[in-house]
């Protein structure tokens, strides 16, 4: 069966089709609480066709949010969380959370430490005109901490009813950080070659998976490539996803980028660089967008299925199901992807812009999204209410 629309079972979790909502920053937890625009959101996508939604960068602890309005797991906001996932359990779709923690990639001035930590010493852009220039390096007895907070956070979020989890290995955040040999100036046991690199990152995986039942889909995102030179390529990748397959973990999501380096190597398109210091609400981080948004965030052309051509060496290299994003914008890039051999497919900016895309698909109301890569909603998630899409399809416009 290569069917987008074929049931698929990911470890014990019965999904009614194989397209998922891909974790998007959705900039709806003010003060790290679980708003109703955050319920809405999720279980629009859920109504709308989507086998599961994934509610998008939770961290495992305070000083893990990259800033304070994000959410973080703690006992306190597990009811409220059931209530999405009771929301989304009425549509028919699963949920997934993802659990991250930021590293050196912080703007949190709510830390319990002095200064946010990494792999290594290093210099905080995101937070240098906000008072938090520098990082530390972790100690072991910190890694250690931060692996127990990953399990704690992911026996929570299954209290909570979610039906999974995805651990961010990807995008620059704190295990990342230790994957990529431009940021992990380790010289221990925790850096070096890659397989040391990746000892931190491969233990939280496997003592998550070892925490939770097996049938219990565990998912971690990572990186194709960093994006720049001197970063993780797609060789360590291959690597890592053997070595990810071996403990345990059930699908991996191929993602790329590091947001601290080329942020919208993940995007392509357009880049709203007006639009993102429009909306930016402290005036420091105004003008450190101004002086270094266009370092950090180049403009990459658009171009359908764009890490496809990456993917594929790792789908050759695992038999692990993979997840797969990036520009799947019409019906036929999910047919393709599945021709292909891609278990799961991931999408992000289409949903956002009509929640009920996949339904719509699967009737065969429509073939195409009218997602253009314009980046707007990217731009909106630092405004009050959220990432919308300025464009958005709903249904009074559909029955209009």
């Amino acid at each position: 069966m290569t069917s987008p629309f074929d049931p698929y079972r990911l470890a014990g979790l019965p999904l009614r089709n194989r397209v998922i909502k891909a974790a998007t920053f959705e900039g709806m937890s003010p003060g790290g609480a679980v708003t109703p625009a955050l319920v809405r959101h999720h279980r629009d996508i859920a109504a709308g066709g989507a086998a599961m939604t994934t509610v998008a960068y939770c961290a495992v602890s305070p000083d893990g949010r990259t800033f304070r309005d994000q959410l973080h797991m703690r006992q306190e906001i597990v009811a409220d969380l059931r209530g999405l996932t009771d929301a989304v359990h009425r549509e028919g779709a699963a949920a997934s959370l993802q659990l991250g923690h930021c590293g050196f990639f912080s703007n949190n001035h709510d830390l319990i430490r002095r200064r946010p930590f990494g792999p290594s010493r290093a210099l905080n852009l995101l937070g240098a005109l906000g008072g938090l220039p520098f990082a530390d390096a972790m100690t072991p007895d910190d890694i250690e901490e931060v692996t127990r907070q990953f399990v704690t956070a992911a026996g929570l979020a299954r209290e909570a009813g979610f039906d999974a989890v995805e651990l961010h290995l990807g995008h620059g955040y704190l295990l990342s950080q230790f994957l990529s040999p431009a940021t992990n100036r380790r010289t221990d046991a925790f850096g070096g070659s890659s397989a040391a690199r990746a000892r931190f990152p491969l233990a939280v995986v496997e003592r998550v998976r070892a925490a939770l039942p097996p049938g219990f889909p565990v998912l971690a995102k990572v990186n194709l490539r960093d994006g720049f030179p001197g970063g993780l390529e797609l060789t360590d990748c291959i690597e890592l996803a053997r070595w990810l397959a071996a403990r345990g973990c059930d699908a991996l999501v191929l993602s790329g980028g590091f947001v601290s380096r080329d942020a919208f190597y993940l995007f392509r398109g357009e880049r709203p660089l007006r639009a993102m210091i429009a909306a930016e609400r402290s005036l420091p981080q105004k003008v450190a967008l101004a002086l270094f948004g266009p370092l950090v965030i180049r403009a990459h052309p658009f171009e359908p299925m764009y890490f496809l051509p990456l993917a594929r060496e790792v789908r050759r290299a695992v038999d692990l199901p993979l997840v797969l994003l990036g520009g799947l914008t019409a019906l036929d890039h999910l047919r393709t992807a599945r021709r292909e051999g891609f278990e799961l497919m991931a999408m992000a900016r289409a949903l956002v812009h009509d929640p009920g895309l996949v339904a719509r698909y699967q009737a065969g109301e429509a073939t195409i999204s009218g997602c253009v890569p314009c980046n707007q909603c990217v731009a909106e998630m630092d405004r009050p209410g959220g990432v919308r899409c300025p464009r958005r399809v709903d249904d009074r416009q559909i029955r209009a």
